[in-house]
């Protein structure tokens, strides 16, 4: 699209009650009187004529008095699903406010009680019982400027675990952000939750609850339903972008490996966490002054997640000149059968790399128990970062923590597990407990920490860093692949942005009030690598600035015009 090509007035068919109740195009009282006049709005509106600007402020102070999260999250769906305009521009406004409730951890409790809430369709739900009828589904017109979709099953959400259909709230709260942050226009986004049916006791006992009450249907008939479900994306989108979000670990990973080379595709709980855990553990080594290929990083929780991070780090380790078994030496990883060691039960093929080998711990002094765990593995191994992504609470004991504190002048400590109730320690805690030397970031927002009369500010490692921008960069270079390059140049564009470049005591990560800004460098980054890797459709980066510069959309309201047959 050409600049002087984007669109500078909005022309509908739509009027009166049909104009005021489409969301993507109502601008409630700040309809004109001469579009009033036009679309037969008098009467249906307050004779008030306002602008955006009021209305953010009117909109900011009901928001501000809601009571409680969950309030505030349900108070911004109902504005998402009646005014998109005026729901982007409050978030992008206020960013560091917004970002809590529309996303983690106030999604979490929307989740759990989605069927409370839901009121107008967002969205697609597509059950097992419908499994023959997708292409019926996804034909509807409506759905022709779709260029991105965020699908879940709902099997995994956040530390919370299975939601079955109130998993919609994941795919939406996604892209929101892809707009929000991202500024990708609206209705290139596409929310999908494939219902079918739920493990869990309490949804499916709840008489409100609205998905498939059914038990999960797994095994063959999965994976047939998935297929059905990509064979019919592909075919209505042959260049759509889809991510995966929120499915069970050992579908994630396994899903991912199938489609990645069939379509343009990425799954964020393992790509996108990858690279925004690197991005922070980048930044926290510029203030420890001792360089990534020197760490040594243990992880709790070694699931899709945990395995993609170490990946990417590995990755990022042999950038600095190690050899690929060097780097794999800088981990250890404990998972629920405690240190990954040979001869320890259920080890998946995807953890393999990060087996220690049983010579490795010879000599190691032990507790006695079964099965080595963290805190065996953090004094025997002089750690220096320890990543938790298990969702386990309290996990980083304060023996942990201590023990890590003897290992180097500052431990890097990043309890990732979202949402709030799932982290494996509060930072309060662990900045007491290591006497204010620990570097810390979590995977939800925390508030700051007083210790010895000095504030300190606890980053977040948040997804958000990373995946609006990432798909901003797919789309506008018209990307037919995501390859892992792409996915560490995400990364990487991330770290240089971090402040600890300049200062090795200031904030790990840019402000996520800036998280249009940081979106654009992301993107930038991973369009130009998508050219240099053969997998653009667009010609060259010149082109792709261009695109990009072109593309952004803005929650402005623009003038009407009504199309008369």
């Amino acid at each position: 699209m050409n600049k002087e090509n984007k669109p500078s007035v909005v022309r509908t068919r739509l009027s009166s009650y049909d104009l005021l109740n489409n969301p993507r195009l109502n601008k409630g009282t700040a309809f004109t009187c001469e579009e009033r006049d036009v679309f037969g709005l008098h009467g249906l509106l307050p004779p008030h004529l306002g602008t955006l600007t009021e209305q953010l402020k009117r909109r900011k102070r009901v928001l501000d008095a809601q009571s409680n999260t969950f309030e505030k999250y349900s108070y911004m769906r109902d504005l998402q699903d009646t005014n998109e305009t005026l729901f982007y521009s409050l978030i992008e406004h206020n960013v560091e406010e917004a970002l809590p409730i529309v996303y983690t951890p106030g999604v979490g409790e929307g989740c759990q009680r989605f069927s409370e809430i839901w009121r107008r369709p967002r969205g697609l739900f597509i059950s097992y019982p419908n499994r023959n009828r997708i292409d019926q589904i996804l034909s509807d017109s409506r759905y022709d400027q779709t260029r991105c979709i965020v699908v879940s099953d709902g099997e995994r959400i956040l530390g919370l675990g299975d939601q079955g259909a109130g998993g919609m709230g994941i795919p939406i709260g996604k892209m929101a952000l892809y707009t929000a942050l991202g500024g990708i226009p609206p209705e290139h986004c596409l929310p999908i939750l494939l219902d079918v049916g739920t493990d869990n006791e309490e949804r499916l006992s709840d008489p409100i609850y609205l998905g498939w009450r059914n038990r999960r249907v797994r095994g063959q008939e999965y994976d047939d339903f998935v297929e059905a479900f990509v064979t019919a994306v592909k075919k209505r989108w042959p260049h759509i972008l889809l991510q995966w979000e929120d499915f069970a670990g050992s579908n994630a990973s396994r899903l991912l490996e199938r489609y990645r080379n069939q379509l343009c595709t990425f799954n964020d709980d393992i790509q996108g966490t990858a690279a925004v855990a690197t991005a922070t553990l980048l930044s926290a080594v510029n203030a420890t002054g001792v360089p990534l290929h020197q760490q040594t990083i243990v992880f709790l929780g070694f699931g899709a997640a945990g395995i993609g991070i170490a990946n990417l780090m590995v990755s990022a380790m042999k950038t600095e000149g190690l050899t690929d078994e060097e780097a794999h030496q800088r981990f250890y990883a404990v998972d629920r059968f405690g240190l990954l060691v040979e001869g320890v039960k259920e080890i998946a093929p995807n953890q393999q790399p990060f087996v220690r080998k049983r010579a490795d711990i010879e000599g190691w002094q032990l507790s006695g128990k079964e099965e080595i765990d963290l805190y065996d593995v953090i004094r025997n191994t002089r750690s220096t970062v320890l990543l938790g992504v298990s969702g386990q609470p309290g996990a980083f004991t304060e023996d942990v923590v201590r023990e890590m504190a003897k290992n180097t002048d500052r431990p890097i400590i990043f309890p990732l597990s979202n949402p709030t109730s799932r982290v494996e320690a509060v930072p309060e805690d662990v900045l007491h407990w290591t006497d204010g030397r620990a570097i810390v970031s979590t995977g939800s927002p925390f508030p700051p920490v007083t210790l010895n009369g000095k504030t300190v500010e606890i980053p977040q490692t948040n997804n958000s860093y990373i995946f609006p921008g990432l798909a901003l960069g797919i789309l506008t270079a018209q990307a037919t692949r995501v390859t892992d390059a792409m996915i560490m140049a995400s990364s990487l564009a991330l770290a240089k942005l971090s402040p600890t470049l300049q200062d090795p005591n200031a904030y790990l990560l840019p402000p996520i009030s800036d998280s249009r800004a940081i979106s654009l460098s992301v993107a930038k980054a991973v369009g130009k690598q998508a050219i240099a890797d053969g997998v653009a459709g667009i010609p060259d980066e010149a082109a792709f600035e261009q695109a990009l510069q072109d593309y952004v959309w803005e929650p402005v309201y623009l003038p009407y015009e009504r199309i008369v047959d």
